[in-house]
């Protein structure tokens, strides 16, 4: 009877240790809807001539909270906007910091970069819309909205931890087109990552592709998520309950194709989210713990900036957005003495022990980035993402900035700067990378 009785303890302890093994990782979702509600002047598109007329579908940001064995967190938020800018992530991150205790270089704030969405107070938004003085405050109140709706998002996320798995498998799409070379690169991949309860039932997914949201052009005035939106609606409608998340990856220099129609976003829309289905059905990679973070910032340095006489003499000449650019230089100078050198980019490094490391770039970062980093670390699952954080401006491989043309320099007064980037661009951003890869990998228990 003695040894029955001390089988069964032992069986249980073992039983017990089963479950706590298997609980690797605690995750939270939650979403908000973010469309404006009023009509906004609509971002990404400098052509555009009015606000926007009305919306195909829902503008929404997602968060996704995961919680290692340690208690560890890193939170990855997707949004269906333009970009978000330096003050609303930073805001953000402060805010949670003091609610929850979440420091900065744990949260991943992703952009899809639908030209689709409202504008966005940032730099360059004197230099690339026209908006009067009751635009500008509608677009103000609603980056402060958006702040509100993006702490209280994360608090949410964080209120519904419950265990989990996590699975990683890549897939392709083709519709994606270089449009700077015909036939010049382009990356096809479509990494993915599923998160299921402890029943294997799906709760979400987070998807990728590097390609610009423009399906549409400067010509559609209502509120959409272009091609990541619909991906996302097609998947949620084929697997009711699930939350389906758009990572953006490198597609600075990239757009889909064709383009110019609602039917053809649709169609980008779920052209991806069976590429998605595609590789869930397929033996996926297990992700385990434990979560390492790291987060720097890099300075890029700019061409030496104009000076105030050389501003001068400048005024009135070139196209209405080099003399908006000249007097909003101007205006820099006049309140702070002198013009930006550099600036500080961020580069981000969330690392799941040795299975997979997300490693998030910020700014419109051309596809070279996605490219050399998947070469740099071969034989370890990587995924690559840009618009991250903050978008500031393209971010040029060493190659682009070469070639000049809209992507290597010509952008950069729409985002409000003086002049393109010094060469060494893309070594300054891979070599931090490298560096905060390391970090991950050395913190790691």
């Amino acid at each position: 009877m003695k040894k029955i009785r001390s089988l069964w303890i032992v069986g249980l302890v073992a039983f017990s240790s089963s479950c706590v093994l298997a609980a690797e990782w605690r995750v939270g979702i939650a979403r908000t809807e973010i469309t404006p509600s009023k009509l906004l002047w609509m971002a990404g598109y400098a052509a555009r001539k009015r606000p926007a007329e009305g919306t195909v579908h829902p503008l929404w940001a997602k968060a996704l909270v995961i919680e290692d064995r340690r208690g560890e967190r890193g939170v990855i938020v997707t949004a269906d906007l333009i970009g978000l800018t330096r003050e609303i992530s930073d805001a953000v991150a402060a805010r949670l910091r003091r609610r929850t205790g979440i420091q900065r270089e744990r949260i991943v704030l992703n952009a899809s970069h639908t030209h689709g969405g409202p504008v966005i107070v940032g730099a360059g938004t004197p230099v690339t819309y026209a908006l009067n003085r009751e635009q500008q405050a509608a677009a103000k109140t609603y980056a402060q909205t958006l702040e509100d709706k993006l702490v209280k998002l994360i608090e949410e996320a964080c209120g519904r931890m419950t265990p989990a798995t996590l699975d990683y498998g890549e897939g392709e799409a083709t519709f994606a087109s270089n449009r700077r070379t015909r036939g010049g690169p382009v990356d096809h991949v479509v990494p993915v990552l599923r998160i299921s309860d402890e029943n294997d039932r799906l709760l979400a997914v987070l998807f990728g592709y590097s390609c610009h949201n423009t399906t549409l052009g400067g010509d559609f005035y209502q509120y959409n998520g272009d091609y990541a939106g619909f991906a996302q609606i097609a998947f949620e409608a084929a697997h009711p309950g699930t939350a389906a998340m758009f990572m953006t990856g490198c597609g600075g220099d990239i757009n889909p194709a064709p383009r110019g129609r609602l039917e053809l976003a649709e169609q980008h829309g779920k052209s991806l989210a069976t590429a998605v289905v595609r590789v869930l059905a397929k033996k996926l990679h297990p992700v385990k713990g434990p979560l390492t973070v790291a987060f720097q910032r890099v300075d890029l340095p700019f061409v030496d900036p104009p000076t105030k006489e050389e501003l001068e003499k400048r005024r009135g000449k070139g196209n209405v957005y080099d003399q908006r650019l000249t007097e909003l230089l101007l205006k820099r100078i006049a309140e702070r003495g002198s013009l930006e050198k550099a600036y500080p980019c961020p580069v981000q490094v969330v690392r799941f022990g040795d299975d997979l490391s997300l490693i998030a770039l910020s700014g419109e970062v051309v596809v070279d980035y996605g490219l050399r980093l998947r070469k740099l670390f071969e034989g370890q699952r990587v995924w690559i993402a840009g618009y991250c954080n903050e978008v500031f401006a393209y971010v040029p491989s060493e190659r682009v900035l070469a070639e000049g043309g809209y992507e290597g320099g010509g952008a950069m007064k729409y985002f409000g700067w003086h002049g393109p980037f010094k060469p060494g661009v893309e070594d300054r951003v891979i070599g931090l990378v490298k560096k905060l890869m390391d970090r991950c990998q050395q913190a790691a228990p």
